[in-house]
C-alpha cells in the first residue's frame, strides 16, 4: 500500500527545501511533510456503492524571523522557492511575538503500535471481502435491517519533520476503520443507528460494530412517552458522551483559553473543578494511540500529562507559539510548550490541541446494566445531534437526540422518538456520577482522540421530550 522508502523520500525532499531556506538567509525554518495512501469502499442502500484508492500529501513550510512567522504549503518540492517567498512575505507583515522561536532538538521516546503490517498488506479485494462481511452480518441479525450508509477503509501514512534546529524525524502509521449506518423501516416507523470504530491495527471483529448498530436500531423501536421536561439523571453511553466531551473539554484545557478567561476553568488552577474521584490525562505516548506519537506536530517530544488529578486542575496544554504569545502579552508570567501542537496535515500550521485524552475514576466502576440499576429513574442517551454548538467557554450545551431510552425502576421501559437534552458539562462532571467499566476511543470534533466510558450523571442535566 505504501512504498518501502516513503519516509526517506519525504525526508530527502524536506531537507532540500530546508537548504533552499538556508540560501534565502532564513535562520529558523520548519518543514512538515506528509503523504497518505489508502483503500476505501462506501456502503449505500444495502450495497457496496463505490470502492476507491489513492493518496495525497505535500509539504508545509513555517519560518520565524525576529518573532514573526509565516507559513506556506506546496505539493511539488520544485516549487519550494515560490512557497518560501510566500512564507517570508507573510512573516514580514505579521506582528512580532517576543521570545517566539521554533523548538530545539530534544531526543524523543519511541511509541509502539503505530503501524500494522497486516494493514499494509491489504489490497482492494480484501476490503471488498470485509464489505461483504458487513452487509451479510446486517441481514443475518435482522431481515428488516438495511445498511443505508457507511463504509470500510484502510490507510497508511508517512510523515516527516525537519527543522533548522536539527530535528529530523519521521515514521509510518496505519489505520483501519468502519462506519455503519443501519435503519429499520417497518410499519411506518423508522429507527436507525450509526456506529463507528477505528484502530492503528487491523480490527479483529468488524461485526461488533454492526451488532451494535443493529441492536440500537431494534431497541429504539418500542416507543413510550416522556415525563415532560425534567431535571433528571442521565446515563450517557460512551458514543453519546464523547461528541459533547470533545467539543467542550479539549478547548477548556488549552493554556491560551485558560489565560484569556475563555474557559470555565479559568482562574482555577490547583482548585477542585470536577468530582474528586475523576481524573483527566492527556497521553501523547499511548501505544497505538490514534493521536499519539514520539513527537508532536512541531517536533517537540510527546509526553503523558495529568490535567485533572482527583478532581483538581493541575495542568494545561500549550504549543510553542501560544506559550510565547501569552507571555509576551503579559497574560501569564511563564509558559512553555507541553508537546501539544497538532495539525490536520501539511496545509496548515500547528495549533494547540490534545492527543489521546483519557477520563478515569478512582471509584468503583460499573457495567452498563449496573449503571441503569444505579440510576433507577431517568434516561439513557446514546447519540446527540448538534454537539458542535456546545459552548466551551461556559460548558453549556443544548442538543437533540433520537437515540434515547426511558428508565423506570432500574429497567429500560422503551424509547422516546426524540428529545431535547441540555445542561452544563462542568456542573455535570462536578456532581454525583459514576463511570462505566470500559472506555471506548472516539474521534473528536476538535483535536485528539477521546477515551471516555459510559457516564452516569445524576445532577445538572435536563431532558425535554419532543
Amino acid at each position: 500500500m505504501i512504498p518501502d522508502d516513503a519516509v526517506e523520500r519525504l525526508m530527502d525532499s524536506a531537507l532540500e527545501i530546508g537548504k533552499a531556506c538556508d540560501k534565502e538567509g532564513i535562520s529558523q525554518w520548519e518543514i512538515f511533510a506528509s503523504q497518505g495512501y489508502g483503500h476505501s469502499l462506501d456502503i449505500e442502500a444495502g450495497k457496496i456503492s463505490m470502492a476507491s484508492g489513492g493518496g495525497e500529501g505535500g509539504f508545509g513550510i513555517r519560518i520565524v524571523e525576529d518573532g514573526r512567522y509565516g507559513f506556506a504549503h506546496l505539493v511539488d518540492p520544485s516549487a519550494a522557492s515560490h512557497a518560501i517567498g510566500q512564507a517570508i512575505s507573510i512573516a514580514r507583515k505579521s506582528p512580532a511575538i517576543d521570545g517566539f522561536e521554533l523548538p530545539g532538538n530534544v531526543s524523543a521516546t519511541s511509541v509502539g503500535g503505530m503501524k500494522d503490517k497486516a494493514i499494509l498488506d491489504m489490497g482492494p479485494e480484501d476490503l471488498l471481502a470485509q464489505g461483504d462481511q458487513v452487509l451479510t452480518r446486517v441481514t443475518e441479525l435482522d431481515s428488516r435491517a438495511v445498511a443505508v450508509g457507511g463504509g470500510v477503509g484502510v490507510g497508511a501514512g508517512a510523515g516527516a519533520i525537519v527543522t533548522s534546529s536539527g530535528i529530523e524525524d519521521g515514521g509510518v502509521y496505519t489505520s483501519h476503520g468502519i462506519g455503519i449506518h443501519v435503519s429499520i423501516d417497518e410499519n411506518d416507523q423508522l429507527t436507525s443507528s450509526y456506529e463507528g470504530e477505528s484502530s492503528r491495527t487491523l480490527l479483529k471483529d468488524l461485526t461488533a460494530c454492526v451488532d451494535k448498530a443493529v441492536h440500537w436500531s431494534q431497541i429504539t423501536r418500542e416507543k413510550v412517552s416522556g415525563q415532560g421536561t425534567q431535571d433528571c439523571p442521565v446515563l450517557m453511553t460512551s458514543d453519546g458522551f464523547s461528541p459533547l466531551f470533545s467539543v467542550v473539554v479539549p478547548s477548556a484545557i488549552k493554556g491560551e483559553r485558560l489565560a484569556r478567561g475563555e474557559s470555565f476553568w479559568s482562574g482555577k488552577m490547583n482548585e477542585v473543578v470536577i468530582a474528586d474521584h475523576l481524573s483527566l490525562v492527556d497521553d501523547g505516548l499511548m501505544e497505538g494511540g490514534m493521536s499519539s506519537g514520539s513527537r508532536d506536530d512541531e517536533g517537540v517530544p510527546s509526553r503523558t500529562q495529568t490535567i485533572v488529578d482527583s478532581g483538581r486542575l493541575t495542568g494545561e496544554l500549550w504549543s510553542t507559539r501560544d506559550a510565547a504569545k501569552l507571555v509576551s502579552e503579559g497574560k501569564v508570567e511563564s509558559a512553555k510548550t507541553t508537546g501539544s501542537a497538532s495539525r490536520g496535515g501539511h496545509t496548515a500550521p500547528p495549533i494547540c490541541g490534545c492527543s489521546d485524552l483519557v477520563l478515569s475514576s478512582s471509584a468503583k466502576t460499573h457495567s452498563r446494566d449496573k449503571l441503569v440499576e444505579e440510576m433507577d429513574e431517568g434516561y439513557i442517551v446514546h447519540s446527540v445531534m448538534g454537539a458542535h454548538t456546545a459552548n466551551p467557554t461556559s460548558g453549556d450545551f443544548s442538543v437533540t437526540t433520537s437515540t434515547i431510552l426511558r428508565v423506570e425502576g432500574g429497567e429500560i421501559i422503551g424509547a422516546l422518538s426524540q428529545a431535547g437534552f441540555s445542561g452544563n458539562m462542568a456542573k455535570a462532571l462536578s456532581g454525583r456520577g459514576v463511570l462505566g467499566d470500559s472506555s471506548i476511543r472516539k474521534g473528536s470534533y476538535s483535536t485528539g482522540s477521546m477515551h471516555v466510558p459510559d457516564v452516569l450523571m445524576m445532577d445538572g442535566l435536563r431532558i425535554n421530550p419532543a
